[in-house]
């Protein structure tokens, strides 16, 4: 069976959280629902014969600006395969921002897997280091 992306639902929760438990850097650190878009279903999931594979979500803004963000893959998954459902995740994603009339899209990425394949898909990837920036006021 082939890669297959869908938007997360509801009921993916659970999926998500496993996976981002995977990393030991994100163990039990990874964002709330209400941090998310739509409430943790603003994403969209890569999946294998029913075995989620990768994750991501979709900011959108008020201006042309959309923003990809919280990805996460299944650490257990073949890296080849892992690969491949990255690109498919942050294409698949592309194309919904770019159908919803957005000129740009952002990310975060510290993960050179990750950065690789921005790269490989055309993204610009800044050489001059940058920090992340945030402050919790509620």
């Amino acid at each position: 069976m082939e890669l297959n992306i869908r938007k997360l639902k509801q009921e993916d929760w659970d999926t998500l959280t496993k996976l981002w438990n995977m990393w030991p850097e994100w163990k039990n650190k990874f964002p709330t629902k209400e941090l998310l878009p739509e409430n943790g279903t603003g994403g969209y999931i890569v999946e294998k014969n029913n075995i989620p594979i990768v994750a991501g979500f979709l900011y959108t803004t008020n201006s042309k600006v959309a923003w990809i963000e919280w990805i996460v893959s299944n650490k257990d998954y073949r890296e080849d395969d892992r690969k491949q459902a990255l690109e498919l995740l942050i294409s698949g994603i592309e194309h919904v921002a770019i159908s919803s009339g957005f000129n740009i899209i952002l990310s975060v990425a510290r993960n050179k897997g990750l950065i690789n394949t921005f790269k490989d898909l055309k993204y610009t990837v800044d050489d001059n280091p940058s920090f992340e920036v945030s402050k919790k006021i509620n």
